[in-house]
């Protein structure tokens, strides 16, 4: 019996690098891409035969730890691997806790893969090494963690930084989104969050207050 396996991304580049690693193992079949998180929900109520999904994490509309959250509510069964360029302890933290079975970075090669999916299906947890000793080290220190997420919910997030970075550099949407591999849609999402942290209404304002407060250079 084949592994049915559902694709959240909102890169189709990376969704195709991502079905291209997939596409050596005949016992994976992908049922559905969806391209956020409301999307991938949509789909799931026609068709909720699904074993994995493969999940990233920054998307608009509704990011991968949010629909990470909405998944295990409906579907409790339904695994799910983080699969994303990101590993800062922030983003594994909220994963994990919103409870994803796996976390995956996207340099992964087809067959720890597919390992990875299989090991998750078993019962397992599938973690790339790097990954694995920062969520050792969250689970030692947990109390630290929390502290630093209490601070970090009046700051910005790290990529909310990479993309103000940019953008006080002068570089246009689209090419932020190139560099950091991030759809537009996602920018412009980061940038409305942005603005509302900080509570400006322009680029001009959000780079002065930024950097007034030292949260950029």
């Amino acid at each position: 019996m084949k592994i049915k396996i559902a694709i959240t991304d909102d890169n189709p580049l990376l969704i195709s690098a991502v079905k291209a690693k997939l596409s050596f193992f005949d016992e994976l079949d992908v049922k559905f891409i969806a391209y956020n998180g409301r999307d991938l929900l949509d789909k799931l109520v026609e068709d909720s035969s699904i074993d994995l999904i493969l999940m990233d994490l920054e998307m608009p509309i509704m990011d991968g730890v949010e629909a990470t959250r909405s998944v295990k509510q409906l579907y409790p069964d339904m695994k799910i691997v983080i699969l994303t360029v990101f590993d800062n302890d922030e983003n594994i933290f909220n994963a994990i806790k919103a409870g994803a079975d796996g976390y995956l970075l996207k340099e992964i090669n087809a067959n720890d893969l597919f390992n990875g999916i299989k090991e998750t299906l078993s019962g397992g947890a599938a973690m790339n090494p790097s990954i694995a000793m920062k969520t050792l080290k969250l689970l030692r220190n947990p109390q630290g963690l929390e502290n630093k997420k209490d601070v970090e919910e009046i700051q910005l997030s790290i990529r909310e930084t990479d993309v103000l970075e940019q953008l006080s550099k002068g570089i246009k949407y689209n090419q932020i989104a190139d560099n950091l591999f991030i759809s537009p849609g996602t920018v412009r999402k980061h940038i409305e969050n942005i603005y509302k942290k900080l509570q400006v209404h322009n680029k001009l304002e959000a780079v002065t207050k930024a950097r007034r407060n030292k949260l950029i250079n």
